[in-house]
């Protein structure tokens, strides 16, 4: 029994064998979905059971939504291949766990519901990885590789594969082809932008090894999170005290109100480091730094409430509201009555420009590197939860404007891929 793995940083899904020989699927994992948000919260009280109380998926964010006490973790995989990922951090209730143990509960989490699908043990899995999980590091990017593969022999996977999620989505791709082309896959998630060239067709997906049909791979560490980052703080962050400046003091020009607490507050895996008493007792001491009370003040609730994780949710769902052109107005009334902030596609686009550019660029380079001129790219596939995002797509299409557009399922097509390579590496 073998399955395949999609840990995302946004998402997260699971394939195992089903129907004809070689046939795989997707695992329900609550209810009738197929892919689950990366999300683990820590319960303050509550029974251990294989480590500290906690919920997975959807019950996690509502968990957390419901304002019960407890600590959420999210955008897991993104401390792969940092100095975190063998700290331990505080998730209430006195308790202390590793950040890799974090990763690893929630891989025992989809380890078992896939069990329980198929009825049998599970110890041989394909994980998918993005090109990069640090860019322009290959020590680090190897460290995070294994530190992954640690935490999923950890909860029982004795045989692991990795597979590149983009050359997966490919994977997906392919089965619906009827003839061969060469095709660039935009994976572009909540935390890294991958892209690979790959030449697919109906012949050669019944080969195991395709190590000769990837032409290309590139990738950057850019993605939907850093486009959160970007509006929160564009959007968000400035009723707070973000870009303000202080009082004038001795007719000197006024100075700028320090901005690291305001990038700390738009990083997830960095929020929880705000809380800390000697934080907050630090940012209590800025009160004179403001010329704007209402911004010091705004800021102190959202820190001694614990509200950091809030507004990012906020910034990450105005960016979806946007996405398709239009506006919306973000609701800020959990830190202060009728407390609003408006974001439309115009300053959206504006926030995250430059890496909007970088991510193209990227596009581009792996072209290059296939040693192509970008006219021989057949087909543009776009998957990962980041390329909803009208610009983007628009942006990366016109690179290319001979390709046909095809848009897999933003969610599910690195782990279907991944399951049709699981065949092939388990199956026999």
């Amino acid at each position: 029994m073998y399955c395949a793995i999609d840990f995302g940083t946004s998402n997260s899904a699971i394939a195992v064998p089903e129907g004809p020989a070689g046939a795989t699927a997707l695992v329900p994992l609550e209810g009738e979905h197929r892919t689950m948000p990366t999300a683990v919260f820590y319960f303050v009280d509550g029974p251990e059971n294989d480590g500290p109380p906690r919920a997975f998926g959807r019950a996690a964010v509502a968990a957390y939504v419901d304002g019960l006490d407890g600590r959420l973790m999210r955008s897991m995989k993104s401390i792969l291949g940092s100095a975190l990922v063998e700290q331990t951090t505080d998730v209430g209730g006195g308790r202390g766990v590793k950040y890799l143990d974090i990763i690893a509960g929630y891989l025992l989490h989809l380890k078992r519901c896939a069990e329980a699908r198929v009825g049998a043990p599970i110890e041989r899995a394909v994980l998918g990885r993005p090109v990069h999980f640090v860019d322009d590091d290959p020590a680090r990017d190897a460290a995070a590789q294994e530190a992954l593969a640690s935490a999923a022999r950890r909860v029982g996977f004795r045989e692991l594969q990795f597979q590149y999620e983009p050359i997966a989505a490919a994977f997906d791709h392919e089965r619906h082809l009827g003839a061969e082309e060469i095709v660039l896959v935009a994976d572009i998630g909540g935390g890294t932008s991958d892209f690979s060239v790959v030449r697919v067709g109906p012949a050669r997906a019944r080969r195991v090894e395709r190590h000769d049909d990837v032409l290309a791979n590139h990738g950057v560490h850019l993605a939907g999170t850093d486009f959160d980052r970007r509006i929160e703080l564009a959007a968000i962050l400035p009723a707070f005290g973000y870009g303000a400046f202080g009082p004038s003091v001795g007719g000197a020009a006024p100075r700028e109100v320090p901005s690291g607490i305001y990038f700390d507050l738009a990083t997830w895996h960095l929020i929880n480091t705000v809380y800390s008493p000697q934080r907050v007792a630090e940012l209590r001491a800025l009160k004179g730094n403001y010329a704007d009370p209402r911004h010091h003040a705004r800021l102190m609730t959202v820190v001694s409430e614990r509200l950091g994780h809030e507004l990012a949710a906020r910034a990450e769902q105005a960016k979806i509201d946007v996405a398709d052109g239009g506006q919306t107005t973000i609701d800020l009334s959990v830190v202060e009555a009728r407390l609003a902030a408006g974001l439309d596609e115009a300053t959206a686009v504006d926030a995250i420009e430059a890496d909007v550019a970088r991510i193209v660029e990227a596009a581009r380079e792996t072209v290059t590197r296939a040693g192509l001129a970008p006219e021989r790219i057949a087909t543009l596939f776009f998957t990962g939860g980041s390329t909803g995002l009208r610009l983007l797509a628009q942006r990366i299409a016109a690179a290319f404007p001979g390709a046909r557009a095809v848009r897999g399922d933003r969610f599910a097509s690195v782990a279907t891929g991944l399951g049709l390579h699981a065949a092939r590496c388990f199956g026999g």
